[in-house]
């Protein structure tokens, strides 16, 4: 039977609302929303030893910012034009490994990000002319070059909605409804369902090995609707938010 390592179990005080992978260092960056206090803050932790390298990070805008991209060490944060709209402008990098910020612009805008760094703007030229940027000092490399600086694609496994497998051994929950959540990976089912319990929506979290269930954890309680994709693989790690406030990883 596998043996499974839970390396990250790391609680915050509001919602994760975003996770991005750095898929170079393999850090994983989390921004996390206090709703009612309208304050924004972010948390860096490393995939392969579970250090949490910064944590309650906040920058001068408290509200209307949030993460960009993730790239060699660095994480990327965004401003917003307005208050009202959905337009970013403006960028902050955040060193992980010592939460030190290392450049910030308030002109430049972020279009993409390539294998070899994020592609910007200066948002008061137009048209925009985009160009390479160096994640780490924000200094314009060269012009972008779209056969060069193709787009990075994250190495992420990301379950399938389907109709609930026939082979699947009994679960201690009843699905509500025909279609889980599913991924096969390293020889384990991993499975994410919705069921009734006292009348309200729970999701649940499963692994099973040949037919035997080997990992439980209960992903949401009292719902009011079905909540999207619960888990994402990356590299053999399972990546999951339980609760909306805690961030946890498992080696497969």
């Amino acid at each position: 039977m596998p043996l499974l390592q839970l390396v990250i179990a790391e609680h915050f005080d509001g919602q994760v609302w975003r996770m991005e992978i750095d898929p170079i260092n393999h850090i994983l960056f989390a921004e996390i929303r206090m709703i009612a206090d309208r304050n924004v803050n972010f948390a860096a932790i490393n995939l392969n030893n579970g250090e949490t390298y910064f944590k309650n990070y906040t920058v001068d805008e408290r509200w209307l910012t949030g993460i960009e991209a993730a790239f060699d060490g660095v994480l990327l944060l965004h401003f917003y034009q307005t208050e009202n709209g959905p337009t970013h402008k403006g960028l902050a990098a955040i060193e992980a490994s010592t939460g030190n910020l290392l450049w910030s612009n308030f002109n430049l805008s972020f279009d993409h990000l390539s294998i070899n760094g994020p592609v910007l703007f200066d948002s008061r030229l137009h048209p925009p002319k985009y160009n390479l940027a160096d994640i780490k000092n924000g200094t314009q490399i060269r012009t972008y070059q779209p056969s060069i600086d193709t787009e990075l694609v994250q190495p992420l496994l990301l379950p399938q909605i389907i109709t609930i497998p026939n082979n699947l051994p009994p679960l201690p929950a009843e699905p509500y409804g025909n279609n889980v959540h599913y991924l096969e990976y390293n020889n384990l089912r991993i499975v994410s369902l919705h069921a009734l319990r006292a009348g309200t929506l729970v999701q649940y979290l499963y692994i099973i090995s040949g037919n035997k269930l080997i990992f439980e954890d209960i992903l949401n309680t009292n719902i009011q609707k079905l909540q999207p994709e619960a888990f994402v693989m990356y590299q053999n790690k399972l990546v999951y938010i339980k609760d909306r406030s805690e961030i946890k990883v498992l080696n497969l």
